[in-house]
């Protein structure tokens, strides 16, 4: 081959490759809460210094550094939810790096009891959904992910309010106990297809819970890392 062949052949291949990308690579995060990194404690303090709200009976729920991780624990029947305002638009995916230590007890959804040992909850906009009770306050749109030991993939839960405005998805269900998994979850397509809508609205609260109301056994439960990914 003559040497301004190889030379032209070299010249196209490089434009391809630099068309195409670079294989396997990913875009940055929009946004990352990262719970990791942090000496094995108490960790209310370094939650609020965050900005995060503490509800229900979150102080209840033991939030600790152990292992690199956040970690939720109870023995008693507890909910709380720990949130935190953002603004991050636009988000296609999250991604969770999380786990189960032990589930609560008699959890079962298609029964009403709710209960998870661990759910992030995103928020999208400002705009406030009726959450079907006179004693409940509205909220916005929002979606929560939950891993359950009994639930089935891939369906869309309400709970006992918010019918309208909310959903949750088991993802991925019967995870081991103790064992670390990565959830990767479009919210975009499950927001216009649950709530009929053609815009996302920006995501406007993270969070996360723990809810053992129903239930016996407690539960316990970590998060390490969530992200927000444009794609």
């Amino acid at each position: 081959m003559l040497l301004e062949d190889t030379f032209l052949l070299f010249s196209i291949l490089s434009v391809c490759l630099l068309w195409l990308g670079t294989p396997g690579a990913t875009a940055a995060p929009l946004h990352t809460i990262d719970f990791s990194g942090h000496p094995d404690g108490p960790a209310e303090e370094w939650l609020k210094q965050q900005g995060f709200t503490f509800r229900l009976d979150a102080d209840d729920l033991q939030p600790h550094f152990k292992n690199n991780r956040l970690v939720l624990h109870t023995a008693r029947r507890k909910a709380g939810l720990f949130e935190l305002p953002l603004h991050v638009s636009p988000v296609k995916r999250i991604r969770i790096h999380w786990g189960v230590e032990r589930y609560p007890h008699g959890a079962d959804w298609s029964q009403g009891i709710t209960a998870v040992p661990i759910a992030v909850m995103t928020t999208f906009g400002t705009k406030k959904i009726k959450s079907g009770s006179l004693f409940v306050p509205n909220a916005p749109y929002f979606i929560g992910l939950f891993l359950g030991e009994k639930e089935q993939a891939n369906q869309a839960y309400t709970g006992n309010y918010y019918k309208t405005g909310g959903r949750y998805f088991c993802t991925p269900c019967g995870v081991p106990v103790g064992e670390r998994v990565v959830t990767e979850f479009d919210l975009d397509q499950a927001f216009r297809t649950q709530f009929g809508q053609t815009v996302v609205p920006p995501i406007s609260r993270f969070g996360f819970q723990m809810n053992t109301r129903g239930t016996s056994g407690g539960a316990k439960a970590f998060l390490e890392k969530v992200e927000y990914l444009s794609e």
